[in-house]
């Protein structure tokens, strides 16, 4: 048997069986593509682990110096180290690398919760070695020639259920810068316009993710197949790819733009762009909130204020209404001409007021 040069193993392998197996012995499959996430998922694993142990043993192949490298199992062995578990049943089977790089993505691709750049570099990983395995069985007389990569792209498609033509987008993201490829994982940028981005050299690429970081926005397909033009033709600099992404895009209308300069009398200059969007999105978060504590006591208001306009008409449409208010203008008519007819006369003398009080009370 050997490992590490891509030789075929022995024909005739030894009977599988399952092993317990100590876990320091055993390490991860080199360049993993594949993170773990300590999420939903892995909690269902370890309660599911907890009750009845690990139903499916890790498949491993041997190592020099009493290693075994996993070749599927990755989670199952974080999962069952968090619970304590000191050995995991394993099946030993002796592989060549390529072997194991294609049992290894065959192992993982059936998860369910996958990101983009997981998937792109699985399946490159995969393709580089069904490429190596046609190339072997084609000097070997095995396999009749075929035109270059045709026959692997199909193969990747018919496996893993993609067209050939996405198996190749697939191939060309794993060419994306790691920023450009986490913003793809986080849906901050869409699959295509990524792949056309992909087409772009390292600095290229840099230059993009500067505008879009100063501009706050992904570009579309139209405008990624524009900044891969100017690419190809060496006339992509970050003012021009910023100006592409300062258009509007289509369906977004409607959408509410700031300047920087509006932004910055609130936040510091060096403030994180993802941060500060975050930020706003608490604050109008909490606005809405004191919005929908405010509305039952606006609405009592306009009720209260309803209530009074309705009686004030009521009493308007009353008979006699306007007489009463004609007469009470009259009155404050006559008082008013008494009283300046008062000034005039000057003080009156405290012998005399009890005269006009009585005369007061005599007119009335």
């Amino acid at each position: 048997m050997t490992n590490g040069s891509g030789n075929a193993a022995g024909q005739d392998r030894p009977a599988e069986r399952i092993i317990e197996m100590e876990t320091e012995r055993l390490r991860d499959f080199k360049d993993h593509p594949f993170s773990i996430r300590e999420d939903d998922e892995m909690k269902d694993l370890m309660d599911s682990i907890a009750s009845y142990g690990i139903l499916s043993p890790l498949i491993v192949r041997p190592m020099q110096e009493g290693f075994y490298e996993i070749i599927s199992g990755h989670r199952r062995k974080y999962a069952a180290q968090l619970l304590g578990y000191r050995k995991v049943p394993v099946i030993i089977r002796v592989m060549t690398d390529d072997e194991a790089v294609i049992g290894m993505v065959d192992a993982n691709l059936h998860r369910e919760h996958i990101v983009p750049s997981e998937k792109a570099f699985a399946i490159r990983m995969k393709y580089d070695a069904i490429k190596r395995n046609n190339g072997r069985k084609r000097k070997s007389g095995q396999e009749a020639p075929r035109p270059k990569g045709v026959r692997s792209i199909h193969i990747l498609g018919e496996q893993t259920g993609d067209s050939p033509k996405q198996i190749q987008r697939y191939l060309k993201i794993t060419e994306l810068v790691p920023e450009m490829l986490d913003m793809l994982d986080h849906k901050q940028i869409s699959f295509n316009p990524a792949y056309e981005i992909a087409f772009l050299e390292e600095s290229q690429q840099k230059k993009v993710l500067e505008a879009m970081q100063f501009i706050h926005s992904a570009p579309s397909l139209s405008q990624a197949q524009r900044i891969r033009q100017m690419g190809e033709e060496h006339t992509l600099t970050v003012p021009k790819v910023r100006e592409i992404l300062s258009e509007v895009k289509k369906g977004e209308i409607n959408r509410v733009t700031f300047k920087n300069e509006q932004l910055y009398q609130f936040f510091p200059r060096d403030y994180p762009a993802k941060k500060m969007k975050q930020d706003i999105l608490d604050i109008l978060a909490r606005w809405n909130e004191l919005k929908k504590d405010a509305e039952p006591k606006e609405e009592a208001a306009e009720r209260k204020e309803e209530a009074k306009e309705s009686k004030e008409s009521k009493a308007a449409k009353e008979p006699g209404a306007g007489l009463q208010k004609d007469a009470k203008v009259s009155n404050e008519t006559i008082v008013s001409k008494d009283a300046k007819k008062d000034a005039k006369k000057g003080p009156v003398p405290a012998s005399g007021r009890h005269v006009q009080e009585r005369e007061g009370q005599e007119d009335v």
